[in-house]
């Protein structure tokens, strides 16, 4: 069955479009959650929709499960194959088809990168809003599939909430669009049911995203504390005040420190540092700081500072993009991704602590605090018996 797929593969497509050598696809054989792998039969790295289809309605018409896969930078598990399957990843497929200003729109090959994306547009002063912190090399594909966030979606949502509409290609090579001219075009809600759904329902080939207009400006602030259950706290008293930062994350001193080895972003050596930022004319931005230093002084900080220039805020940002890499440097880890009641932030990182000492297993916190999306990273050795057990 997988030999008479891969022969009609081979014949339609061209050879660097099938890769069967295992040392190539031994690339493809994980993502980012390393720690289990399975060499796929073959990858397939389509050009079009139309390859898209072709291969799905081969692979459907064999027997022959599929992978789907954007850059592989999930660290759920999200591309890893199983046994007898076939990769299908979208990397070739990354040109902007068209952008509309006026109604804030861009469409998108779903090949391209998150960062690419903002790219694209900000020649115009526009840019796209989700910011997972993979965002150099993740995929508008995956973080579709994955319904991807990051630093910024506390202010303007995470992927579902700036996609507009989807062609997409079902496991028997049909071609779909869902939302802007589709299917839900009349709010039916399957563009938000695709979204997260990590590939299960089809292959998205095609995108429509809101992209916004630059801010006038942005800075932010970090706030250091003495310990990890203290800054939680701030964060949830800053939300329950009503003031809605861009972004707050929070670091503990496990990430903080081996983020300022990794690229020496500046940070203070505390226990916990939470960077607010906050947006809009200066003098919004003066205002905004002074709403959130009166309530971040109520918690007796060891450190606050204020960026003074957009070169300590893009080391500031560097550092905490570099986060999940920088602990990579030190140790294997899995990285969990929950969210709970920010009122419950302080508790949370308190039982964190406890769990940690309790099984021997360091753990480093880096998160998205503003709408408590945790992201607690158990370190391992992977080397070491008993340690994935």
């Amino acid at each position: 069955m997988t030999e008479a797929a891969l022969d009609r593969l081979r014949r339609n497509f061209p050879a660097e479009s099938v890769l069967e050598d295992a040392f190539e696809t031994s690339a493809y054989e994980c993502d980012a959650l390393s720690a289990y792998t399975c060499l796929p039969l073959a990858v397939l790295l389509p050009s079009s929709t139309e390859d898209v289809a072709m291969m799905l309605r081969i692979c459907h018409e064999e027997g022959v499960r599929v992978t789907p896969r954007g850059a592989g930078t999930s660290l759920a598990g999200g591309a890893l194959p199983v046994e007898e399957s076939v990769v299908l990843c979208v990397s070739k497929m990354n040109q902007v088809l068209e952008a509309n200003y006026a109604t804030g729109q861009i469409r998108v090959q779903t090949g391209i990168t998150n960062l690419g994306v903002s790219g694209a547009v900000a020649p115009e002063g526009w840019f796209y809003a989700p910011d997972p912190s993979s965002q150099l090399a993740c995929t508008i594909a995956g973080n579709i599939a994955m319904n991807a966030g990051g630093a910024h979606c506390l202010k303007y949502g995470v992927t579902t909430n700036n996609l507009l509409g989807v062609r997409m290609v079902l496991m028997d090579g049909s071609i779909v669009d869902l939302g802007i001219g589709g299917l839900d075009d009349g709010n039916a809600g399957l563009l938000s049911l695709v979204c997260g759904s990590e590939g299960q329902f089809g292959i998205i080939t095609e995108a429509v995203l809101k992209i916004r207009p630059q801010p006038a400006g942005a800075r932010p602030l970090l706030a250091g504390f003495d310990s990890v259950e203290v800054a939680g706290a701030c964060v949830a008293d800053i939300i329950s005040d009503g003031i809605l930062p861009a972004a707050i994350e929070f670091m503990d001193n496990p990430c903080i420190r081996a983020c300022e080895a990794h690229v020496g972003a500046g940070y203070p050596d505390v226990e916990a540092l939470l960077i607010i930022e906050v947006e809009g004319t200066d003098a919004d931005i003066d205002h905004q700081f002074a709403l959130i230093q009166e309530i971040v002084d109520r918690h007796k900080p060891v450190e606050v500072r204020v960026s003074g220039s957009e070169e300590e805020s893009a080391r500031i940002w560097l550092g905490r993009k570099s986060a999940f890499g920088a602990l990579g440097r030190i140790g294997d880890y899995i990285c969990l991704d929950g969210t709970v009641p920010v009122a419950k932030l302080a508790t949370v990182l308190k039982r964190i602590a406890e769990l940690s000492t309790e099984y021997n297993l360091p753990v480093a916190n880096v998160f998205h605090a503003g709408d408590g999306n945790m992201h607690p990273m158990i370190i391992f050795d992977a080397n070491r018996d008993g340690d994935l057990q």
